[in-house]
């Protein structure tokens, strides 16, 4: 699914991934484990084409990303890779339904009906059938969370990537959210690459990886 070689990045003088190697398979949960500052973000960026790296090739379902003029990754990450952060970045001006649909009305891949309705279902999925008229605002944490994981979702990608996705939530909202994943991988065959402090998520997950000064170890 993913196949990373010798990633590097600095900034500056700091070199902050120094040599990095990783690959995941189909519907595998990874969770990347360490202390503030290892590199794991850095990483997660690169794997997910938000950032670029100084040298080092990141395959996507069998795609070099990195060969890809900007246009084109733009597109491939729209359609194959999903992202839940920390904090959920939804749209506050627009319903839980609007938020999850943008993905899908940028591919313009379906009729306004189909990919409305494939919004509605999976906000049904999640718990979310009786809000999906309320904005950000008018829903708790967790579920502005689970709102962020449908959008996520939306146009069926091979991969989601999470940085810290439990990180602001409550006890029983994270477990909650923890166990939603799984249950994700298992209904649609996703693959998740999470980077994480919380260790309970990291016990859960089929493989553990540990960073620490730029490199697994």
């Amino acid at each position: 699914m993913i196949e990373a070689k010798n990633i590097e990045k600095s900034f500056g003088a700091l070199k902050v991934l120094k040599g990095i190697d990783f690959i995941t398979t189909t519907s595998e949960v990874v969770a990347i484990v360490g202390a503030s500052g290892a590199g794991k973000s850095t990483l997660l960026q690169i794997l997910g084409s938000l950032s670029r790296p100084d040298c080092g090739t990141v395959l996507i379902d069998g795609v070099d990303i990195f060969s890809l003029s900007d246009k084109e990754l733009a597109r491939f990450r729209n359609r194959k890779i999903g992202f839940v952060f920390q904090f959920h970045h939804l749209l506050p001006e627009f319903t839980a339904l609007e938020n999850v649909m943008i993905p899908a009305m940028i591919a313009a891949e379906e009729s306004p009906a189909q990919y409305r309705q494939r919004a509605k279902t999976l906000l049904e999925e999640l718990g979310l059938g009786e809000r999906l008229d309320h904005k950000p605002a008018e829903l708790s944490g967790g579920e502005q969370q689970r709102v962020a994981v449908a959008r996520a979702l939306i146009n069926n990608p091979s991969v989601i990537f999470a940085d810290e996705p439990s990180g602001n939530l409550d006890s029983k909202t994270k477990e909650e959210l923890h166990k939603l994943f799984f249950d994700i991988r298992d209904r649609h065959k996703v693959t998740f690459v999470i980077v994480t402090h919380d260790k309970d998520l990291a016990a859960m997950s089929d493989r553990t990886l540990e960073m620490r000064d730029g490199l697994f170890i």
